[in-house]
């Protein structure tokens, strides 16, 4: 038992220096972490403003919103959220939505544009209305346009 007691007090204890050191490199280690990650979500933005502009509606987009609407039709509703986009992809930020104003459909631009054409050649003629509005204001400001397709029946002057 003599040689125990000799021994010490159990494990020496690291330097508040070497305890600082760690601290600065796990903070370092984080920080490429998130910087990787504020990477991954730039080229991702990159990709989907690109598609935005650039290319057509996909079928699998036309797929998506066919399968949107079947199912608000199941739950009895007569409207659906068929697309959404940043404010920021109309030329006036979409103030004129935000307005309400006629003339709403001249700011669309890229899939907005192409979506919203295909509805005025396609879908108005067989009854359908679609209803442009801002759908969240961060900070405010108008966030994301969403497009809402309809099918109520017009409502008749019956007394």
């Amino acid at each position: 038992m003599a040689e125990e007691e000799k021994s010490g007090p159990g494990p020496s204890m690291i330097s508040a220096e070497e305890l600082r050191k760690r601290a600065l490199e796990l903070q370092l280690v984080e920080m490429q972490r998130d910087e990787k990650i504020r990477a991954r979500e730039a080229e991702k933005h990159a990709e989907f403003i690109q598609d935005f502009f650039r290319k057509h509606i996909s079928d699998k987009e036309r797929d998506m919103i066919r399968r949107v609407v079947m199912k608000a039709v199941a739950d009895g509703k007569v409207e659906a959220l068929v697309y959404s986009f940043p404010s920021d992809f109309c030329t006036d930020s979409g103030r004129a939505i935000n307005s309400q104003r006629s003339d709403w459909p001249s700011t669309l631009q890229g899939k907005a544009k192409e979506l919203y054409d295909l509805f005025d050649e396609v879908a108005r003629p067989k009854g359908y209305g679609l209803t442009a509005a801002v759908i969240n204001f961060p900070g405010g400001v108008p966030g994301d346009i969403g497009f809402f397709l309809n099918w109520e029946a017009p409502s008749s002057d019956i007394c």
